[in-house]
């Protein structure tokens, strides 16, 4: 029987099951961290113990919300043995059908070859489980020390990220040695050069300095230079750019017809509309 949740009802109705399937049907049947607050920042205070920062996680649709940082204890190491521990956090349903979730360490066996991670608890809540266990970091040990943690966790990006990463910006740029232009397109922060182009001189290019410069906005990330645009037909010319905007040119453009291509990435705001 179809039952409407978000609308009065003169009545309690609404339940944290039916939240954490309208969570899981918006978000996907993964487990993430959300983009907020300490993003559960891990902490090597000592041999023996950690420290989680705040965050907020969604696990199989549960909203899980931790305000304060937490610490929690490792079980010490053995010499000459190595071990791999995992952070997890714990959804509990118990008596009653009250749930609940707590950080937990789950203990993995200690060897003297090549450590492996404890057995977690995967049976979704979506899907009858009363036990379930989302990863978040490993602990490696190494005798009685404590290595780098290994996050598990996927940061879940907010819509605005989404949104700008659909964004599209086009313009036109003119290219060395022509009077003709070619097209450079953004979505997101990829950027997309072609045309076809008249070029009005010859001579060979080792890399030389051209006087345009790409324009802000489509400028490639990289401190290095990155192809942007290959010409081909009856000549072979490379321009390369770097995250000044300047360009280099390889190659003769041979007073030749040439049409080009080129994508890269760029770290540049987004133009204006």
């Amino acid at each position: 029987m179809a039952e409407l949740v978000t609308g009065h009802a003169g009545k309690a109705h609404a339940t944290a099951e039916q939240a954490a399937g309208l969570n899981a049907g918006i978000l996907g049947l993964d487990d993430y961290v959300l983009n907020v607050h300490d993003k559960f920042k891990i902490t090597v205070v000592s041999a023996n113990k950690v420290t989680i920062g705040t965050g907020e996680l969604v696990m199989q649709g549960r909203h899980v919300s931790q305000g304060t940082p937490e610490d929690l204890i490792v079980t010490n190491g053995s010499q000459g043995q190595k071990r791999n521990d995992l952070i997890v956090c714990r959804y509990a349903k118990g008596s009653q059908s009250v749930e609940s979730a707590k950080l937990v360490v789950v203990r993995g066996t200690p060897t003297t070859g090549t450590p492996t991670d404890p057995a977690v608890n995967t049976t979704s809540p979506l899907d009858g489980g009363t036990t379930y266990d989302m990863p978040l970091y490993r602990i490696p040990l190494d005798g009685i020390t404590i290595g780098t943690p290994v996050a598990l966790f996927n940061v879940l990006k907010p819509m605005s990220d989404v949104w700008d990463s659909l964004t599209q910006r086009s313009t036109t740029w003119r290219v060395p040695y022509s009077s003709n232009s070619i097209s450079l397109t953004r979505v997101g922060d990829i950027c997309f050069a072609g045309g076809n182009v008249k070029f009005n001189q010859s001579g060979e290019n080792n890399y030389t300095q051209a006087r345009e410069t790409i324009p802000v906005g489509y400028r490639p990330a990289e401190t290095s230079n990155v192809p942007i645009a290959v010409f081909g037909g009856n000549t072979t010319f490379i321009l390369y750019g770097e995250h000044t905007g300047r360009v280099v040119m390889l190659g003769n453009p041979n007073n030749a017809y040439a049409g080009c291509t080129g994508v890269w990435r760029t770290a540049d705001p987004m133009p204006a509309a």
